[in-house]
């Protein structure tokens, strides 16, 4: 007898592998005797995030303690992130729903069958318990990102947050949001002197992800929402985005964006020059603060 635990293997092999050495037994008996034994069937178990960031611990710590400040200042704390890209047209959605009858949607998810390929990117209002997706029909990039953020703060966090003269934004490390590209910083810059505000960043570290609120207090219900849902059309994705709710008291707004946004972008070395970034002095590179022109010549 080896060690080994785990075979991939039917119970119909394992049957005639048993006759063969002497060992009469059906697949059913197979069954029974692997379950008496503990053993079952099983799928992979996403667990492991490989070695942890040195910095991992001590950058959790200022996430919550830079939020436990701004909540008592009550200045606008904002969750960011993109959620999965969905193909617009009458494709099957995951997830099941109350009715007579399913959905007969299209055998094969063909992007060329859909009208639109959506890219939703969420914001997440942590202090008031409100949602915001901005639709994009282009690529996920930085300047849609910052172009989301400043849509946001422009309709509802403004009016929202009348005398905030900051905002935090919490974000991924990785993608458009992400700390290396050089082009979400610089449209934050544009974001700040626009509206006089100072942008400060909180990156979760890398693999740490699903700590993002905006990830279980956002994506979570509008997965749910729409489960088993095709997205026919804009008008369709709309209503699931905006019929979100939670018992907690969430509620969200959606709007659609058609601006094409180019990937590839540069920022030379002149342009980020013009950038006024203050970095953190713990983990600079995921913690950091954009300032306004005017507070930057005044300092």
């Amino acid at each position: 007898m080896t060690a080994d635990k785990f075979i991939r293997t039917t119970l119909r092999s394992l049957s005639n592998e048993l006759h063969r050495l002497g060992h009469p037994a059906s697949p059913t008996t197979v069954a029974d005797l692997l379950r008496d034994q503990k053993y079952n069937l099983h799928v992979n178990v996403k667990r492991l995030t490989g070695p942890p960031h040195p910095d991992r611990d001590q950058q959790f710590r200022h996430i919550q303690e830079r939020i436990a400040e701004f909540r008592t200042e009550g200045w606008p704390i904002l969750s960011v992130d993109s959620k999965k890209k969905e193909l617009i047209g009458n494709f099957r959605n995951a997830g099941v729903t109350w009715c007579k009858s399913g959905a007969e949607v299209n055998a094969h998810d063909f992007p060329s069958d859909a009208q639109c390929k959506a890219v939703p990117y969420g914001l997440y209002d942590v202090l008031a318990n409100r949602g915001h997706v901005v639709v994009g029909t282009s690529a996920d990039t930085p300047a849609f990102a910052t172009d989301a953020i400043a849509a946001w703060w422009g309709r509802i966090g403004s009016r929202r947050y009348p005398r905030a003269g900051a905002l935090l934004v919490l974000a991924d490390a990785g993608g458009s949001n992400g700390c290396r590209p050089r082009l979400w910083k610089y449209r934050l810059q544009a974001l700040a002197d626009r509206y006089g505000l100072v942008v400060n960043v909180c990156h979760y570290p890398t693999g740490a992800s699903k700590w993002n609120p905006v990830e279980h207090r956002l994506f979570g219900p509008i997965s749910v929402n729409w489960a088993g849902t095709p997205l026919r059309t804009p008008e369709v994705m709309l209503s699931c985005l905006r019929g979100t709710t939670t018992q907690g008291g969430l509620q969200v707004s959606a709007q659609w964006q058609t601006r094409i946004y180019p990937k590839g972008v540069k920022v030379t070395h002149a342009e980020m020059d013009r950038v006024h970034l203050l970095k953190g002095d713990l983990c600079p590179r995921w913690n950091y603060s954009i300032v306004p022109g005017d507070l930057w010549e005044g300092r």
